[in-house]
């Protein structure tokens, strides 16, 4: 069984290697590790590790995760990423630990967002989710109807619009997909000309989202793997 220092080590080398191939520095890719279904003493082992960028994708795990490990690391300043679709209930409660939200997708989120982030002393930034499917109930924003929620975000008060964040679909080939996220991040960008991020890639396709030009990437499984059995 390959231990964790070792599946990390293994992630960094082929991010390296993604990067090289496309003329890039290591500098310019940020790694997410996602620890949904891990206890935080793995997220304890990757602090360890020095590492700090972790993301979650439910609340109700991800908020006690965020405060037991600010309670056994206290000095560690780790960012919290919130990549799974997020609900308008749950909006108050996410902005109390998460520093980056991946998933805005629609005008009654940004609606929410707009009343709690006034209450907050810092900054979140965060990522509008494009939605690359023929599915409309799947989470993000349809191609058509990004530029309108793109000025939406704009508007929110302590909210830093990063980008464009994507998932590719099922049975293709994630390059067809992550060609459309560019295509739109070029709508994006005469909207917000800042916007220039692109949170795209997982454990599966990674290698290519760095060499399509992804900023930010998602990685779970090829580097937590599998869940820890509780008793």
């Amino acid at each position: 069984m390959i231990d964790l220092p070792t599946r990390y080590e293994q992630v960094l080398a082929k991010m390296a290697s993604a990067c090289s191939v496309s003329g890039r520095s290591t500098s310019e890719v940020e790694l997410i590790v996602i620890t949904k279904n891990h206890p935080v003493t793995l997220v304890e082992q990757l602090v360890d590790l020095g590492h700090r960028q972790f993301g979650e994708n439910r609340d109700q795990e991800a908020k006690p995760k965020a405060f037991e490990l600010s309670a056994s690391r206290p000095d560690s300043n780790p960012t919290w990423h919130f990549v799974g679709q997020l609900q308008s209930n749950k909006v108050k409660s996410v902005l109390q630990y998460a520093n980056v939200i991946h998933s805005v997708d629609r005008p009654s989120l940004v609606a929410e967002l707009a009343k709690q982030l006034p209450k907050l002393d810092r900054q979140i930034s965060g990522f509008i989710e494009l939605n690359l499917t023929s599915d409309p109930g799947r989470g993000g924003v349809l191609p058509e109807n990004l530029e309108a929620l793109a000025s939406a975000v704009l508007q929110l008060e302590n909210f830093e619009l990063l980008g464009l964040m994507a998932v590719a679909g099922l049975g293709v080939d994630p390059r067809i997909d992550f060609d459309r996220a560019l295509n739109s991040q070029q709508i994006l960008l005469q909207v917000a000309p800042q916007a220039r991020f692109l949170s795209m890639g997982m454990s599966e396709d990674f290698e290519i989202a760095i060499e399509m030009g992804a900023t930010h990437i998602r990685v779970g499984s090829a580097i937590t793997g599998p869940r820890v059995p509780t008793a």
